[in-house]
Order: structure tokens, then C-alpha cells, then sequence
């Protein structure tokens, strides 16, 4: 049978009606030749097929030809997008079949039309002539000429492929292997024919019909026999197989049917030994009502189900987790406070923090064993301990221990479990860290908190937002169980390195501790209290007294280190130990104490180049402090005039915050000109640059102000910034110096690079009180309150103020009927002030 293509283009295809004809070599066919577009070329020289037509031009060109001398030229399409009135010769292939229509049938217009065709030469496409009807110019096609000798070999070798191939492919005329034995003496007729019957793509029908060569011709066509052939003795190989299967199947069924009848006929059933066992597990296990309802309905169901049946595996997996959630077991070891203060000062040094809150807790808890624990976020660096504390709060509690890494989780179901319709449904992560701990209150840490994104399936913070609730987590409902878990007596630890990133509904339910950056001196403490002793241990040199100087240690946090915690400072400190286990190991001599001296040799050369502060005042460059999440650091702000029209240019990679406060700097400068002294006209005929160096890592936030408005006004007045002198603080556009965070950091840089005074916001001047006393030491802390101060401080030779300030306008406000205080409406309250740290 054929088919139309979806454009309407006649498609061929051989089978049952497919006859045979004698080689037409010799015909003498017309120089200029009716044309019939096909979709896909099915029909060969000396074959008779049958072919569709239903597009109005290709059935005027059968019906005219058919009556005329019935001679037509088939080409394939190369693409199905043209004008079929007036096609090109560049929309066919080359090479195509010169038929002669035999028979029309359906000449209706409201039908498909069948053209059974005789195929009878090879022909080549000239040029397609403009007319009603396609018509193009005919060239002869090479004749056909082969080696006897040559070819016998490969028409033996078709003829037995092609016969193998008659029994795998269905619907193949059984009488093909007796029409093979008259054309044993024509092989291009019988390559011919055997291709015309393979199931192929058009494509490779059309390809073989281009080959000019004969021999060609063959080994394309063993090619495609051996590829079918191969393709369906798999085919049949798997049927096979899985019929054997299914057959095994059935059998193993029906013997398990007998044996099941035979076993309750004697009472031995090992199913109903099974069910009993877990209908007694869950009656002993004292569930809350709910639970204990839909686990005995399951159980029921279970009873029901055939032991076949992929239903009975869900609902036994289903038990399984019932029955093995400690819904009532908790641990009962409790760490008295001395023993839990013992064991947070010998795992940590300092944190002093969130030491206190958990003996809080402790305490709390001895006093009331109901007490439902804080959820507690330790946010800070990397390498500052979070997670090690964590696991220490959970020694000092005597609980189990939790841990839960939720960087790159973007699926809710992850957090909440599956639902049980989906194949390898499972529990959510929470629900599994409770199993994995066997009691209902473990300290669960769930780490990078930060870290989690949103995805297509969910948002997975919202999932957590009954977790950390006090108010619902007594009854989380995890979407594989469907029933409520008590997670009240849950101790959660969240850790996060910022908290911007974590939902403000989720923050809101948190008790946040700030871990901040180590100083070289508390690292110096932390590498020999805790580092060193147990990275020497872990490299089997526990025998040996090894030891490092404090000034060695020093040497690596300041020229081989620059992060907040202390995790490439233990690496290093595992690569000095490595070269002394070498040493031991080849029967060296060993020294016993890891002199500064020799660093250079096991580390390399020191990896960074110390941040110091500039040597001399300079005009326009201010000694800005930041905030990184490797510590604190210096931050030159650069400012260079030249003549323009005030236009201002922003370099350094600085983030939108930071353009906001470079743009409040020049405002505010503006607005001061004349009140400082200084050329109101100035910035008409300047264009500004203010730069930030280290171009190549990304700056944002608003603490950079003073130091932008300060570098700003060194450059227009001419007075130099001092060298000495480090600058932190927002800046608003009234002149106030506006609070900022990471005050700490921004002290341990200042210190490091040899700063003698850091001018801060005086709002922070309660954080001062935190720090403790060794960062401070050698530092001149002067906290500011405006602009003008900064400026009095900064700048060498600064006059101050020059003129009066002009007073605004101010009017008198209307006189009140009564002066008793009034409380403020806080419900009517919309608008006001809000100071980003």
C-alpha cells in the first residue's frame, strides 16, 4: 500500500504487488520528460509498484502522461518546501527513475489516486523547464557494465543474507527467493530488486539508487543485509528470552500458589508467622492514636494483598518505617553542667558565645525536662568551627548526633519525603536522620543552610518552615508517613556563612549566634591546643615529642594564610608533619621542633604578600577597611580629577550599593562646598574617577561611604588623608556616620597592616565592648558621628569650618492645645529610616 507525505508529495512503497520486469538498458526515452516530485523514492529500474498521488498538480501530471506516451521521471524531494508547479532542479537529488504508468485508478478528485508504474531506467535531472505542468530535461544514466568474476562471490553472498532475512522480516512476499533465481545472470536487476524489498529509510533507498557502479552497488547492499540481519536475530533473541521468563514466571507462581495452600493446610505459613510479628511490634510499641489507627489499616491491607503483588512490598516497606521510628525513645544520658563546660572548653577555644547559651539550655532543662530546645544558627566564615561545635554541643548533651548537609538541596521533597504513589517513595531527610539516630530527641545539625535554592519541584526552605517551628513541629507530617512525628524534643543547629540568603519566614524563626574571624593570636592558641596534638596523632607520630614554636605558627597565619578559620592553617600544619613521618620512616634522623627557618623548605615560599598601609599621606586616597568572607582587609579608594563637564566614573567591579554610596558622597560634597571652603564651580569643569584596586574580585556594600566622601574631599580641597588611618561607616546624606557589621574583622585588618587609628561609627561603639582586649591593644579607636568629624581626623591640615553654615528656613510649628506626652500610633507608622549594617 502507499501513503501521502503531510505536504501531499507521493510516497512508493513495494511489497506483495511488487512484479518484475527485463532490464530496459536499451529503451529510447523522451529528451524532455514529465516530472513527478516523490517524498520518498521506493521504485527501481525493471520493478512494477504502486504509488499515491492526491495534490492536483502531480495527479494532472499522471492523468496527462498516462494518456499521452505514460512516460514520467521520479526524483525525491531534498526538502518538501517548494513550488511543485515550478520546482527547481536544485530541490531533487540527481539521480531518479524513468516509469511508465501501467494503470490509474480513483480518478475522483475527492480520493487518493493509485498509479501502479513500471520502473525502467536510471536517469539524471537536467535543467526543469517552466510550464503547467513539471517537466524538466532527461539525461541518460551510465550503462550498466560489471566483472562476472568479480561479482559472483558478492551475489552469493546477498542471496544468502536476503534468505535468512525472508524468515525474520514479516510480511515479505515468500515467493522472492524463487524470483532470485531468475536473475542470477542480471545482478543489477537483483540488486535492485533485494533493496527494493528491505524495510529501509528513504534515505538509504535513495542513496543506493545513486551508486553508478554495480560492485558498488553490492557491498552497500551486504552492508544493509548484514546490519538487518544482526538488528533482527537480536530482535528475535530477546523475544525469546522474555517469553522463557514470563513462562519461568508463571510456573514459579503457580508453585508458590501450591505451596502457600500446602503450608495453611498444615499450619506452617511463614506469611502469617510474619504478619503477626508485626501486628505484635506495633501493639507494643505504645504509638500515639493516629499512628497506631493507619498502621493497623495497613497491616489489614497487607493480609489482603497477594504475596505476588508489587502493592505488598509498598505496604510492607511502609510498616517497616512505623515500626522502626523511635517514637517513643529518647536518650537518657544527661551531661551534668560541669561535666558539659568541661567538655566544650577541651573541643573549642573561645566561642564563648554560644558556649553560655547551651549551658543555658542545659540548665533550663535540668529545671524543666519539658523544655523545649532553642533552634539555634551559627553563622560565620568558613573554617571557624560550626559544624565541630556542633558535634560538640552534642557530646556535652549526651545525645545522638545528626547530620544533615543541605548545600545544593533544591527539591521540597527532599525535606518532606514522597509521596507513596510514586515508585522508591521514601521518607524525607528529616524523618531518615531521626531513624538513622534511634531517638526522638537527637542534636540535628542541618549544615549550609545558606546553600539551598530554589527548584521546579519546590522550595525546600519552605519545607522547613514546620520543622523549626515551635508552634507545629510537635506534629511534622513527612508526605511519605502521612501522620504526625513529634520533632519538639529535636535540639536543631543550622550553620550558614551569610544570613541574606537564608527567607526572612525562616530567619525569623531562628536564635542567630555570629561566629566571627580568629585572630593570629587566637589561631596561634587553637593550632597548639588543638590542631597540632591531634594532626600528630592521626600521622602516627604520637611516641614522638614533636613540637612548634609559637613564632613558627605565627609565620604561617601571616605570610601563608589569609582566611578566617583556621582549615589551611591545619593543612599546613599536616604537611609539616608529613615531612617529619618521611624523615621517621627512612630512618632519618629526627628533629623534634619545627623552627621558623625551615618553612621556606617544606611549604615553599611565603604564598602572600602582606597588606600594609602607604608610607606617606597622599591626595585622593583613602585607607578604606572591608569585610571578606576569608577576614578582614584594606580597601584603597582612589579618586583622580581632570577637566570635563562633572561627569563621574566608577571602576573596581563595585557593586550597586557601593555606586549608590559613591553617589551619596559627591551629593553630600556638593551640598558642603561652600560651607567647607571650597569652589562651589568646581565640579561644573571636573570629571571624577574614584577607582578601587584589585579589580578583579567584586565589592559591594554601603561601608565604604566615609571613605569615598573623605578621598572625595582630599581631592577638591588638596589636604592629604592620613597614611596611619583606617576608614569604616555609612555615610547618609545629612552627614551622619551610620553603624556597619564585621567590625571585628575590619580591626584585625587594620592591626595587621600597621594602622595606629581606625576611625568607626559611634553607634558601634557597644560591639567594642565584645572584642577582646589583644585586638585592640596598639590601636587608636576614635568613634565619629558625622562627616565633619571624619574629616577633622583624616586630613592632614584640615581648616574645619570656614564659613558659617547657612541656616535653613525652619517654620514655627503651630502651638499645641494640650503637652501631655502623647504615645506614638506604631499601627499608622509607614515610613521611616532603616540602617543596613
Amino acid at each position: 500500500m502507499t501513503v501521502n507525505s503531510p505536504n501531499g508529495q507521493p510516497k512508493t512503497k513495494t511489497g506483495p504487488e511488487m512484479a518484475y520486469e527485463l532490464d530496459q538498458n536499451y529503451l529510447e526515452l523522451p529528451r524532455v520528460m514529465k516530472i513527478l516530485p516523490m517524498a520518498e523514492l521506493n521504485s527501481f529500474p525493471n520493478l512494477t509498484s504502486s504509488i499515491c498521488v492526491d495534490e492536483d498538480i502531480s495527479r494532472s501530471t499522471v492523468i496527462q502522461s498516462f494518456h499521452e506516451d505514460g512516460f514520467i521521471a521520479l526524483f525525491a524531494l531534498k526538502n518538501f518546501d517548494i513550488d511543485t508547479q515550478n520546482p527547481k532542479t536544485e530541490d531533487f537529488y540527481p539521480v531518479g527513475v524513468a516509469v511508465k504508468v501501467m494503470e490509474v485508478k480513483n480518478e475522483r478528485e475527492d480520493q487518493y489516486m493509485k498509479v501502479s508504474v513500471r520502473g525502467l531506467k536510471r536517469v539524471i535531472l537536467g535543467e526543469c523547464l517552466p510550464g503547467s505542468i513539471p517537466h524538466a530535461v532527461i539525461h541518460a544514466h551510465p550503462q550498466e557494465v560489471w566483472d562476472d568474476i568479480a561479482i559472483a562471490p558478492m551475489v552469493m553472498e546477498a542471496k544468502r543474507l536476503f534468505a535468512a532475512l525472508l524468515n525474520l522480516i514479516p510480511g515479505l512476499p515468500t515467493d522472492l527467493l524463487k524470483i532470485n533465481r531468475l536473475f542470477e545472470k542480471e545482478p543489477a536487476v537483483l540488486a535492485d530488486l533485494i533493496m527494493a524489498s528491505l524495510p529501509l529509510r528513504p534515505e538509504a533507498k535513495t542513496e543506493f539508487l545513486h551508486i553508478q557502479n554495480v560492485e558498488s552497488r553490492f557491498i552497500k547492499l551486504l552492508e544493509h543485509l548484514s546490519q538487518e540481519l544482526t538488528f533482527r536475530e537480536t530482535g528475535r533473541a530477546i523475544t525469546q528470552r522474555v517469553e522463557e521468563s514470563l513462562g519461568r514466571q508463571h510456573q514459579e507462581k503457580r508453585l508458590r500458589e501450591q505451596i502457600r495452600a500446602i503450608q495453611m493446610e498444615l499450619g506452617e505459613s511463614d506469611e502469617h508467622d510474619e504478619i503477626a510479628t508485626l501486628e505484635e511490634k506495633i501493639q507494643s510499641l505504645n504509638l500515639p492514636p493516629e499512628v497506631l489507627t493507619s498502621a493497623s489499616r495497613e497491616l489489614k491491607r497487607l493480609r489482603l494483598t497477594p504475596p505476588q503483588s508489587a502493592e505488598r512490598g509498598v505496604i510492607r516497606q511502609f510498616l517497616d518505617w512505623v515500626t522502626d521510628l523511635p517514637w517513643n525513645k529518647a536518650s537518657s544520658r544527661d551531661n551534668s553542667l560541669g561535666e558539659a563546660r568541661a567538655i566544650l572548653e577541651r573541643d573549642h577555644y573561645g566561642l564563648d558565645k554560644v558556649k553560655k547559651r547551651i549551658l543555658e539550655y542545659l540548665a533550663v532543662r535540668q529545671l524543666t525536662p519539658n523544655h523545649r530546645g532553642p533552634i539555634l544558627c551559627l553563622t560565620g566564615p568558613p573554617g571557624v568551627g560550626k559544624t565541630s561545635l556542633a558535634k560538640s554541643i552534642a557530646e556535652a548533651l549526651g545525645r545522638e548526633f545528626v547530620h544533615l548537609s543541605l548545600g545544593g538541596v533544591r527539591d521540597e521533597a527532599e525535606i518532606r519525603g514522597h509521596r507513596r504513589t510514586y515508585v522508591g517513595a521514601r521518607p524525607g531527610r528529616i524523618i531518615s536522620g531521626v531513624h538513622k539516630a534511634g531517638v526522638n530527641n537527637p542534636v540535628f545539625l542541618l549544615d549550609e543552610i545558606d546553600k539551598m535554592t530554589n527548584g521546579a519541584q519546590g522550595d525546600p526552605a519552605a519545607a522547613l518552615l514546620e520543622a523549626l517551628d515551635f508552634e507545629q513541629n510537635d506534629s511534622f507530617t513527612d508526605h511519605y508517613l502521612e501522620m504526625p512525628f513529634d520533632l519538639s524534643k529535636v535540639l536543631f543547629i543550622l550553620t550558614a556563612n551569610v544570613l541574606d540568603n537564608i527567607p526572612r519566614a525562616l530567619r525569623d524563626r531562628l536564635e542567630v549566634v555570629e561566629i566571627s574571624s580568629y585572630s593570629a593570636l587566637e589561631k596561634v592558641a587553637i593550632a597548639r591546643r588543638h590542631l597540632w596534638p591531634r594532626e600528630v596523632i592521626r600521622h602516627g607520630l604520637a611516641n614522638e615529642p614533636l613540637t612548634i614554636s609559637d613564632e613558627t605558627l605565627g609565620e604561617i597565619i601571616e605570610n601563608y594564610t589569609y582566611e578566617s578559620g583556621c582549615r589551611g592553617l591545619n593543612r599546613h600544619l599536616r604537611t609539616l608533619i608529613r615531612s617529619r613521618a618521611v624523615d621517621k620512616a627512612e630512618g632519618r634522623p629526627l628533629s623534634h621542633v619545627i623552627q621558623a627557618p625551615e618553612l621556606a623548605t617544606i611549604l615553599g615560599p611565603p604564598r602572600l604578600a602582606k597588606e600594609t598601609r602607604q608610607a606617606h599621606p597622599q591626595v585622593g586616597v583613602a585607607t578604606g577597611l572591608a569585610w571578606t568572607a576569608a577576614g578582614g582587609d584594606l580597601m584603597f579608594v582612589e579618586c583622580v580629577a581632570m577637566p570635563g563637564h562633572g561627569r563621574l566614573e566608577l571602576t573596581g567591579q563595585l557593586g550597586e550599593v557601593m555606586r549608590e554610596s559613591a553617589k551619596a558622597a559627591i551629593s553630600y560634597a556638593r551640598s558642603k562646598a561652600r560651607y567647607w571652603g571650597l569652589d562651589e564651580e568646581w565640579f561644573k569643569h571636573h570629571d571624577i574617577h574614584i577607582h578601587l584596586p584589585q579589580g578583579a574580585i567584586p565589592k559591594d556594600g554601603p561601608s565604604a561611604g566615609v571613605s569615598l566622601v573623605a578621598a572625595l574631599v582630599s581631592l577638591i580641597s588638596g589636604s592629604p588623608i592620613r597614611s596611619d588611618t583606617g576608614l569604616t561607616g555609612e555615610i547618609s546624606l545629612r552627614g551622619l556616620v551610620l553603624p556597619v557589621g564585621g567590625l571585628k574583622e575590619k580591626l584585625l585588618a587594620a592591626k595587621r597592616a600597621g594602622l595606629a587609628t581606625v576611625l568607626v561609627p559611634a553607634k558601634n561603639t557597644p560591639d567594642l565592648a565584645e572584642l577582646p582586649k589583644h585586638l585592640t591593644e596598639g590601636l587608636e579607636i576614635r568613634p565619629v558621628t558625622s562627616v565633619d568629624e571624619v574629616l577633622s581626623y583624616a586630613l592632614v591640615g584640615w581648616p574645619g569650618q570656614a564659613f558659617p553654615q547657612p541656616q535653613p528656613q525652619i517654620q514655627a510649628p503651630r502651638p499645641l492645645e494640650s503637652h501631655t506626652p502623647q504615645s506614638p500610633n506604631w499601627a499608622n507608622l509607614t515610613t521611616g529610616t532603616v540602617s543596613a549594617y
